[in-house]
């Protein structure tokens, strides 16, 4: 089916052991922020500013960063060659020399954002509740310089309603890595002059609210880290994203989307001037500007919904995974008809089941402008002027 960003937001969480950071441990929560996520609108301040930075990363960083550009839930609904991908980027980068002792350079002190976890078994309900969920921002913070070092971790819900901020004692253990406690947690509601704390038994649950956190690479820019905690999940967190990464967490949290499309073709203005092409391989539409109509079928036939695919001989498919190995399909032809425009014509529907085939009598044509194009990402003006934005999904393009 199409991709949605609309998180339905479990928050019935409970105690486990062994926390580790991004996962410790807590008991049920009020119904009060189900309601307020409900209710409130939420909204997101502009990106310009944080878009006019430069952001560098050396050739190893950058094979990380284009990994996770396309992947949802900060891992969550990675494919296996996603996975793969970051896999490999993350043990290259493991196997250089970043900052030598991470744990006693300033390079690590200041908020990180949460970008990739790896999502074991024993993981804790909150990790499994918050950190996969695209609407929400996570971040940590890392303060081992002050008279009370602390780590935190933090759930941003947007900038409407405010953040849920659980912190830990932290105590230096070697050059790598840091052992922390978990000692209290908050909700801070920016409605609200007050904090609401979040009522945890941490005295009580002894080693269970202990763990331990590796910085495995600290990037001399200090801008990209990966760590390992103690119940073997990775992270890969970043102090500044590159524009592409932040265009996707707009689209993932649903606010701001057209302002930060606006503003990453113009970052990327020398690169839109050029002659683009459209590129083949698997592409899922991940946003358009256009809410989806009433009728389903129409939807899938204008590329409303779905994936793309993209073939170098001039063809091009939709698909739609309807339900239990049911799809929709309707493939058609491109054919350049200026520099970035492409004329487009689909007309062979089918609803297919296994090996048998429903045709659907329909034909759609749309004159497809590109406005941005790279192995990674494409944004694009189509049916009706609508705009999309696609994610490839079968990996690094092969030439």
């Amino acid at each position: 089916m199409a991709l949605k960003f609309h998180a339905a937001i479990h928050l019935s969480l409970q105690l486990s052991p062994s926390p580790t950071l991004f996962a410790p441990s807590f008991c049920k929560p009020q119904k009060l922020l189900k309601s307020l996520v409900k209710k409130t609108h939420v909204c997101q301040s502009s990106l310009v500013d944080e878009q006019q930075q430069q952001i560098s990363f050396n050739e190893q960083e950058n094979q990380l960063i284009n990994a996770l550009v396309g992947i949802q839930g900060r891992g969550k609904s990675a494919s296996p060659q996603q996975l793969n991908e970051v896999g490999h980027a993350v043990k290259v980068l493991e196997g250089l020399e970043g900052v030598s002792e991470p744990t006693g350079s300033n390079l690590i002190e200041g908020r990180w954002q949460l970008m990739f976890t790896t999502r074991p078994g024993t993981a804790s309900p909150i990790q499994r509740t918050f950190v996969g969920v695209d609407f929400f921002s996570v971040f940590q913070e890392v303060y081992l310089r002050t008279n009370d070092p602390r780590v935190s971790n933090i759930v941003k819900f947007s900038n409407a309603i405010g953040e849920l901020k659980v912190e830990a004692a932290a105590t230096i253990e070697n050059g790598k890595r840091i052992l922390f406690q978990f000692d209290r947690a908050a909700f801070s509601f920016n409605f609200l002059p007050f904090k609401v704390p979040y009522p945890v038994p941490f005295r009580l649950l002894g080693d269970e609210a202990k763990g331990w956190l590796d910085t495995t690479y600290l990037s001399p820019s200090g801008n990209l880290r990966i760590s390992r905690g103690n119940k073997g999940t990775t992270f890969v967190l970043q102090k500044k994203t590159e524009p592409r990464q932040r265009l996707l967490s707009a689209i993932g949290t649903g606010t701001g989307v057209l302002e930060a499309i606006n503003e990453f073709i113009k970052l990327n203005q020398n690169v839109a001037k050029d002659e683009m092409e459209l590129i083949d391989g698997e592409w899922q539409m991940i946003w358009s500007s256009q809410m989806e109509t009433d009728s389903w079928i129409e939807n899938a036939g204008r590329g409303l919904m779905g994936k793309q695919i993209v073939t170098k001989n001039g063809q091009l498919k939709f698909v739609v995974d309807i339900l239990l190995g049911v799809r929709f399909s309707m493939t058609g032809t491109f054919v350049k008809s200026s520099l970035n425009t492409y004329d487009v014509k689909m007309d062979d529907a089918a609803i297919i089941g296994g090996m048998f085939g429903l045709p659907v009598e329909m034909e759609t044509k749309i004159n497809l402008e590109l406005l941005y194009s790279d192995d990674k990402i494409r944004i694009s003006r189509g049916y009706k002027n609508i705009v999309f934005v696609h994610a490839r999904t079968d990996g690094t393009r092969q030439n």
